[in-house]
């Protein structure tokens, strides 16, 4: 007889990845490297138990993955994992939706940083050696293993900072031409200005390119031609503004979502997106039409500390700037004090939050560093027009953004 939970504590102390072990749908074994205060899985145990193939996997919308093996009626489950690691300001609302103890956030991004990054071909190959030992010698290799739900139907469109669901959308098809470079240089022009009203417009007329031969065959072709886009992609974004960390962690993310894929559709969406989410994080950033470099580092400071009661004395410490300074000077260039600007962008995550997750006004309103609800209400209601719950019940209809 097999003994279960030995493997996985074997397997998660060798691999230095949580792993848990269920049976008839309760967990009785599991084997946690480091210690996380909650533990992540439950935001996404539906989706991950609903893979029902021996091997399987889901991918969150930070890029952690979780495998599944399934055995009679015992299922394994391995992860979080990733190979790159996820910002602060992301683990915090993880944790956020988790409902850790604010006094334990710390503890638990700790932890979440602790668990050793694996890249997800080899978590499909520990899932596959288990497989073939649990699974009556069945051998599977990792082009066996389809992306779970069509990938998942779920791009996390960075207008919902990755962690919005959305589902695909087919992208327009394009004319031909043989214009590739001009064609590129346009593409990269809209992503550094940020301009997604442009995008959506060269969506619909841009030629297509046939680029040169760069792989001996199709599939690979596809992905090395998406692997130089998202690197393009990522230095317009940074000579857009957008921080080299946060285009270089989104960049390789994209890079490893496009190669679990062997369907031209998909990869052409997964382009798509890839091209719009960094489109949006550099809109998001600029403030006027001729942004200055203290505007995009005060919208970069303030997108990384969203969760934070934001002082506008430690920012200017930041900047090496006096707080009078700083903010005549973030006034004088923008048009927009930076109080307001701190408070607006907070209304903007608080709307995303009331839309997009089940948490209360009061809980979001604590989330955002906003000292009482009745100064979370005060504040939405200012910028947003309606209260908290009023925007929950009507939100305004999806745009081309997502937003």
């Amino acid at each position: 007889m097999v003994d279960l939970p030995y493997i996985v504590k074997s397997i998660g102390t060798l691999s230095g990845v949580p792993v848990r072990l269920f049976e008839h749908g309760k967990r009785t074994t599991d084997r946690f490297p480091v210690r996380i205060v909650k533990d992540p899985m439950e935001l996404y145990r539906n989706e991950i138990f609903s893979i029902k193939a021996h091997v399987g996997y889901f991918i969150t919308p930070l890029f952690h993955y979780y495998g599944i093996l399934n055995v009679g009626d015992a299922s394994i489950v391995i992860g979080p994992t990733s190979q790159i690691m996820a910002n602060e300001q992301d683990l915090r609302e993880l944790a956020f939706r988790l409902d850790v103890p604010k006094e334990e956030v710390p503890a638990f991004i700790g932890g979440m940083n602790g668990i050793m990054r694996l890249p997800v071909e080899t978590l499909l190959s520990i899932l596959c050696t288990m497989n073939h030992f649990l699974n009556g010698g069945e051998t599977l290799s990792i082009s066996d293993i389809s992306i779970f739900g069509e990938e998942q139907k779920a791009l996390k469109a960075h207008a919902e900072k990755r962690r919005t669901a959305r589902v695909y959308e087919e992208a327009p098809q394009p004319r031909e031409t043989h214009n590739a470079l001009a064609v590129e240089e346009a593409l990269m022009e809209i992503i550094r200005k940020g301009d997604t009203v442009a995008l959506k417009r060269w969506m619909l007329e841009a030629p297509a390119v046939r680029g040169g031969t760069i792989a001996p065959d199709q599939l690979r072709q596809l992905k090395n031609t998406f692997i130089v886009s998202v690197t393009l992609a990522s230095r317009a974004a940074i000579r857009g503004g957008m921080r080299e960390d946060d285009a270089f962690v989104l960049s390789d993310g994209y890079i490893q979502r496009v190669e679990l894929l062997s369907d031209h559709s998909k990869i052409m969406n997964l382009q798509y997106h890839m091209i719009l989410e960094f489109t949006e994080q550099v809109e998001k950033l600029h403030l006027g039409h001729h942004p200055t470099k203290l505007a995009t580092d005060v919208a970069n400071y303030v997108r990384h500390h969203l969760s934070e009661p934001i002082s506008t004395e430690k920012m200017a410490e930041e900047f090496y700037l006096s707080r009078p300074y700083l903010s005549a000077k973030f006034r004088q260039e923008t048009g927009e004090t930076l109080t307001d600007f701190i408070l607006r962008e907070k209304t903007e995550e608080a709307k995303r939050l009331l839309r997009y997750s089940d948490k209360s006004a009061s809980a979001i309103g604590t989330y955002l560093g906003f000292s009482s609800h009745g100064h979370f209400i005060r504040v939405f209601k200012k910028y947003a027009g309606v209260t908290p719950n009023e925007y929950r019940m009507n939100p305004p209809a999806s745009s081309f953004t997502g937003r």
